[in-house]
């Protein structure tokens, strides 16, 4: 990496104006800004968090840092920014550096109205995926007086906008205990009536039968990982839940079907369900963010719409 993409990030960032939520302020992982393709800013609403998802030579590290120091001293920013901390997530762990300021782990955010928990520095992941902005505004405006079955929930984020759009209900189904934690805490944020949402801290593919009883669901969200150790594999393990979808889903009921890997396409996910659930008919693609700019579309976030289709 030259110092010219680095100039070409610290300029980005010098036009932006500092919003009043949270968002992405540079996505170099899109492949539009060449020799910045590991690299991404956040805006936490005070902190800025600038993550490296590769290994660079240690003078640009630090050359860098002094150019993000050096940015702190515009008074717009000064005024607005807390801390400035860098993130190593090529490194197990993702260990952070705190470039300037004081770092505040816990965050409370916003996004479109919605407050969410953060914990930065902790984990390799903060809490909230950024990129799905338009897919949780999309569940918000779905949601109304509709039973919801949110797989892979995480802390919930798709839940908190179901429950802010009126859903009956939500079941959230995650393995991770502490990510369902932190989602029942984004509720208790947004003021929701907790008798309206499960949480099950199990893995999917043991819990048929808690999830099917939970149901039928007018609306199934699917968004699980690439890969997740000993119990998940994207293209091998999708379709398992895919033929799954008759007996969960109510007469006239949606599937929100996501993927985020680089690799597999939306045709992908329009392919199996084809396959393995017949009944349900492609409807839409969701938009992505502007923020989140791809040289090829195909290797950003998909999050496909499916309807069931009935007989008249």
């Amino acid at each position: 990496m030259t110092s010219k993409p680095l100039s070409i990030l610290i300029d980005h960032l010098f036009r932006q104006t500092l919003p009043d939520e949270v968002c992405r302020l540079f996505h170099g992982r899109g492949r539009c800004f060449p020799g910045l393709e590991h690299v991404t800013v956040d805006w936490l609403q005070g902190q800025i968090l600038v993550s490296l998802f590769k290994e660079h030579e240690p003078t640009w590290v630090e050359t860098l840092k002094s150019e993000l120091q050096t940015l702190m001293t515009a008074q717009t920013w000064a005024d607005q920014v807390s801390a400035v901390i860098l993130q190593h997530r090529y490194i197990s762990g993702a260990p952070i550096d705190v470039v300037y300021g004081a770092l505040s782990a816990m965050p409370v955010v916003n996004e479109q109205g919605l407050k969410f928990g953060l914990s930065v520095g902790a984990n390799q992941n903060m809490g909230l995926f950024l990129d799905m902005r338009l897919g949780r505004q999309w569940v918000k405006s779905q949601a109304k007086d509709k039973r919801i079955l949110n797989l892979f929930s995480y802390t919930c984020g798709f839940s908190v906008a179901a429950l802010t759009g009126g859903a009956d209900h939500v079941v959230n189904l995650d393995m991770s205990k502490a990510a369902l934690k932190q989602g029942k805490a984004n509720h208790k944020l947004n003021g929701h009536d907790l008798t309206k949402v499960t949480f099950l801290g199990h893995e999917l593919f043991k819990s048929w039968g808690k999830v099917k009883k939970l149901g039928p669901y007018d609306l199934i969200i699917i968004d699980p990982p690439s890969f997740q150790k000993g119990s998940f594999a994207l293209t091998k393990d999708y379709q398992r839940i895919l033929r799954r979808l008759e007996e969960l889903l109510t007469e006239r009921g949606t599937v929100l079907a996501c993927v985020n890997s680089p690799q597999v396409s939306a045709q992908f996910l329009i392919d199996e369900m084809a396959r393995e659930a017949p009944q349900m008919q492609f409807d839409a693609r969701l938009p992505n963010p502007p923020e989140f700019p791809d040289i090829d579309e195909d290797s950003n976030l998909k999050c496909l719409v499916f309807n069931k289709e009935t007989l008249n």
